[in-house]
């Protein structure tokens, strides 16, 4: 009952904001996620026994989700990514020196410590981005098909599932499932895609969709591993009945890059 009570309860509020946030309350909604995501992140490297500086870390990756927005470019002093991912480095890599000690793993901390700016900010930046140079329907058709895909993936895992998918990441996850996913998800981009996305055609929008089930099952696999390597069930317990928010947007950090790669190119 917990469980589908916090899920409607989240659902609401995705929509509201989604469809009715003004672009400036949505860039804070996402800097919020990634604020909460992040401390759920630097949990996770922690307990892998990797020192990750949580301040500055978010901080970096925060800037770079910010970047995306054009409430942001439209600045004086206008930041482009490129140069933030390169001073967030520079600034990273500094303190990793400054900080370390003798038995420490230095590869891993330093890279662990610069892996939210490109596995946390670039993809909320680019839900950002999405919606302010699509509308908001262009973000909700992404988010809608990987909850179809997830959902489908769950039950035809449960009735037909016999076959690993990723056994020495996920227990749980199958051949079968994925099937379901793909079906499913790429079939609803491709129907709802007509409407929300009417200027992309259809067989272009099978392809997309294929994609973005097969992003966000990428997706969900790269944070299993991250939690069995930290030796952890869920990434928090902030969401009752369905862990934290990386358990949550899995899935969308990487269908969201991908997406709006193809929306802002092909």
């Amino acid at each position: 009952m917990t469980r589908v009570v916090s899920g409607a309860l989240l659902l609401i509020i995705a929509v509201a904001v989604v469809w009715f946030a003004p672009t400036t309350l949505f860039l804070i909604v996402a800097e919020g996620l990634l604020v909460l995501a992040c401390r759920e992140y630097v949990g996770l490297a922690r307990a892998s026994k990797l020192y990750v500086p949580a301040v500055l870390t978010t901080i970096a990756a925060a800037v770079t989700c910010a970047t995306f927005s054009r409430l942001v470019a439209d600045w004086p002093l206008m930041l482009t990514l490129d140069g933030l991912l390169l001073v967030s480095f520079l600034i990273l890599a500094v303190f990793e020196m400054a900080s370390w000690r003798p038995g420490r793993d230095a590869v891993g901390s330093a890279s662990a410590a610069v892996l939210p700016l490109v596995y946390l900010g670039l993809p909320l930046g680019s839900m950002v981005a999405i919606r302010e140079l699509h509308g908001p329907q262009a973000l909700f058709l992404m988010m809608l098909t990987v909850f179809v895909s997830d959902t489908a993936q769950y039950y035809s895992g449960r009735a037909f599932g016999k076959h690993l998918l990723a056994p020495a990441i996920s227990p749980r996850k199958t051949v079968e499932g994925a099937i379901g996913g793909f079906v499913f998800g790429a079939l609803f981009f491709t129907v709802v895609g007509q409407w929300w996305l009417p200027s992309v055609p259809a067989i272009a929008r099978v392809v997309i969709g294929i994609a973005i089930v097969s992003a966000g099952i990428g997706g969900d696999l790269f944070e299993s591993m991250l939690k069995r390597s930290a030796g952890v069930k869920d990434s928090s317990a902030l969401i009752p009945g369905h862990g934290g928010i990386l358990d949550r947007i899995d899935a969308l950090l990487f269908a969201a890059p991908l997406y709006y790669i193809v929306l802002k190119y092909a």
